[in-house]
């Protein structure tokens, strides 16, 4: 069963951030890895064994204060988007050829028929 283990650390420049990454993300069976560094959380996901992560987690920094263990948090549920139905005009045509008429006309029919192009 997956578990979420979430610890207090002391981070406090890049350095220690990435030994403490290296150290935790050794163990098998883990998933996910946050490091918040201004907050100072270590969010470990995963099957590994949250004594493992507690125990790498101290030797690395040298203070790790468990916050929390226990189940990782559901994912959000998305919400279904309602599908609009499809209306088929009342006619043969498209909507698009419903705009259009075609008229015949021929050159005697027009109302200007002079035309000069320049």
């Amino acid at each position: 069963m997956a578990q979420r283990t979430v610890l207090k650390v002391d981070i406090w420049c890049p350095k220690c951030q990435k030994k403490l990454l290296q150290a935790v993300s050794g163990l098998e069976g883990v998933n996910t890895i946050d490091i918040d560094a201004t907050k100072g959380l270590l969010t470990v996901t995963g099957e590994a064994d949250p004594y493992e992560v507690i125990v790498r987690a101290r030797k690395a920094c040298k203070h790790a204060e468990v916050v929390t263990i226990g189940p990782p948090p559901a994912p959000p549920k998305k919400p279904e988007k309602e599908k609009p139905d499809k209306k088929v005009p009342p006619s043969d045509k498209c909507r698009m050829c419903q705009g259009f008429a075609v008229i015949h006309l021929d050159q005697w029919d027009e109302p200007n028929v002079t035309c000069s192009i320049l």
